[in-house]
């Protein structure tokens, strides 16, 4: 397979992957004079060598306005993320495991933020289709504040089929839609649990929609006619996460 190089950038994005993935870095560039300890004894550490970053036009075809704070790496996705198959077979369900699929969700801020959200609030794994997605990108991570190396991101072939595949192995799946029937407040989270989330503008796909075992709203007030994406699903996840405290405190519990 063709490696699938995305540049990530930022102090704080780069130093993440440094720490917590450094397997999946390709490359590194920093701008001479750095005076940051924290990422010097980084890079000091990592096994590729760091190029000098000069001039305005920057690796990976970033734009020259990107906030890169004079560091910018090149990381493998392949690497990153984590196959379906693997992952699955590696949960033992219970009832504070849920898992967040991504269904056509198109706005890398979006799905940054959705990640951010997912680790947040305990999910297992956020699990990214190939197509009409937005893939993970340095803006995905730049925006996850880290998060993406911190929870694991899967990818998986099909959302129909992989929400097929989670029912068989005990998940109840859930698709957020604002006109969803039942309450997200009255709605008791005692299974597995997969949340689906759509694309911005159109929704679940119908499909997806037929797939999921009940669709939940988030009840708001009539003033506000609905939330975007990622914040739809933050709100959603820390419902679930309250009334499953062990995925906050697995040591607590």
């Amino acid at each position: 397979m063709q490696q699938d190089i995305a540049f990530i950038f930022g102090k704080h994005a780069v130093s993440e992957a440094l720490q917590m993935r450094p397997e999946i870095i390709t490359e590194l560039h920093i701008e001479a004079g750095c005076s940051d300890e924290t990422l010097l004894s980084l890079l000091k550490k990592s096994p590729v060598p760091p190029r000098v970053l000069a001039g305005r036009r920057l690796p990976g075809g970033l734009r020259p306005d990107a906030v890169h704070q004079g560091v910018i790496a090149g990381i493998d996705i392949n690497r990153l993320l984590v196959d379906y198959r693997d992952f699955a077979d590696s949960l033992s369900p219970t009832a504070s495991t849920s898992v967040l699929v991504l269904g056509e969700v198109q706005d890398p801020h979006n799905v940054g933020a959705v990640i951010r959200s997912a680790a947040a609030f305990g999910v297992a794994g956020v699990l990214i289709p190939p197509h009409n997605q937005s893939p993970v990108t340095g803006t995905v991570v730049k925006v996850s504040a880290g998060m993406a190396f911190q929870i694991p991101l899967v990818h998986i072939r099909n959302v129909n089929a992989t929400l097929t595949d989670l029912k068989k192995r005990g998940f109840w799946v859930y698709g957020l839609a604002g006109e969803g029937a039942v309450s997200l407040y009255i709605e008791s989270f005692s299974k597995p649990t997969a949340f689906v989330l759509g694309n911005e503008g159109a929704g679940l796909r119908q499909k997806t929609r037929e797939a999921c075992d009940t669709v939940i709203s988030i009840p708001m007030h009539p003033r506000c006619e609905s939330l975007n994406a990622a914040a739809s699903a933050a709100v959603v996840m820390a419902e679930w996460s309250r009334q499953q405290p062990a995925a906050l405190f697995p040591d607590s519990v």
